[in-house]
């Protein structure tokens, strides 16, 4: 699996990045450790996860499997925090005492002295940007992270953020949904990162598991749309703007001989500032799946349909 360099720093990801969202709530034990033995073994490095996923299970999950499946040396770990449990559920704090605090705790349920990225998971109103950042520069200082960034940022937000972090420690990563059925990045955040040097991860690059597919007739029974949980997670992606990119999809692949994921994830891929898409699958075969598309390489004519068709979808003009 290729490895990119994340922005302008020495860190080096795996094109695909392995997601842990559903990681001891929907997939256990046995089958995290098939995926992430999977995982490293096509050349992937990069696991994503956060102290939100699970309440923290996600994370103690990884961590039980860090050293055991996989050594720790060979994967690059990143972590979120910043959404913090209250009996009321989770709350955004993304101050200083907050983030450190949860850096900490995630250190110990991955049984591990530092990680590799560590990002601030959503933006918090409340707070400072300069506190926040304050707290992302301590976490380098001490050794407890290598490398900092953002989540779900808006395009200011990373602009300022690189700005107080200076070049030393620098923002090196953005992470932010990316796919052919949501494109609103492309209108700040990768014109931001791509003038500060901030390498971009983006995650759910299946659009919520819509563009493998699987909802084009009806909803599975087994899938996330189909969970009361969950279902408000697909549902914005179950409309007929997306259906016609889903449609174009599908069509794509029918004539290269290939699954529509594979057509999504090689779409993705040649995005210029994208240096790793994170799939969250829930079972290894998913995985599995998504791992097949590294050889998918698309013609040129592909990608400009793909593009001119899932452009009016987020508003956008035609690219020339």
């Amino acid at each position: 699996m290729e490895q990119r360099q994340l922005g302008r720093t020495g860190l080096r990801v795996s094109h695909l990045g392995l997601g842990t969202l559903t990681w001891s709530r929907d997939t256990d034990e046995h089958d995290a450790a098939e995926q992430l033995r999977d995982f490293a073994e096509a050349g992937g490095t990069l696991v994503d996860t956060s102290a939100s996923y699970a309440d923290g299970g996600a994370e103690e999950l990884l961590g039980s499997l860090l050293g055991r499946v996989v050594p720790r040396e060979e994967v690059v770990l990143c972590t979120k925090a910043g959404v913090r449990r209250t009996p009321d559920g989770g709350v955004v704090d993304a101050s200083r005492g907050a983030l450190l605090d949860g850096l900490d705790a995630s250190l110990r349920r991955l049984g591990t002295d530092h990680v590799d990225l560590f990002l601030v998971q959503t933006p918090d109103p409340r707070t400072p940007l300069a506190e926040t950042v304050s707290a992302l520069r301590r976490a380098v200082d001490s050794g407890r992270a290598r490398y900092v960034g953002l989540s779900n940022h808006a395009g200011w937000q990373v602009a300022r953020a690189a700005t107080l972090l200076g070049e030393d420690p620098g923002l090196a990563a953005v992470e932010a949904e990316y796919s052919l059925l949501q494109r609103g990045i492309e209108r700040e955040v990768l014109p931001a990162a791509a003038d500060l040097g901030v390498g971009v991860l983006a995650w759910s690059p299946l659009g919520r598991g819509v563009l493998t597919g699987k909802y084009r007739r009806t909803v599975p029974a087994d899938s996330r749309a189909a969970s009361p949980h969950l279902a408000g997670f697909v549902e914005p992606y179950l409309g007929s703007v997306a259906a016609a990119v889903v449609e174009a999809v599908a069509i794509a692949a029918d004539g290269l001989g290939r699954a529509p994921l594979e057509v999504a994830l090689a779409w993705l891929r040649v995005r210029a500032q994208v240096a790793s898409a994170v799939v969250g699958a829930r079972t290894p075969a998913q995985l599995r799946a998504s791992l097949a598309a590294d050889d998918v390489e698309l013609p040129p004519e592909i990608l400009r349909a793909l593009d001119e068709v899932s452009a009016p979808a987020t508003g956008y003009p035609e690219r020339r």
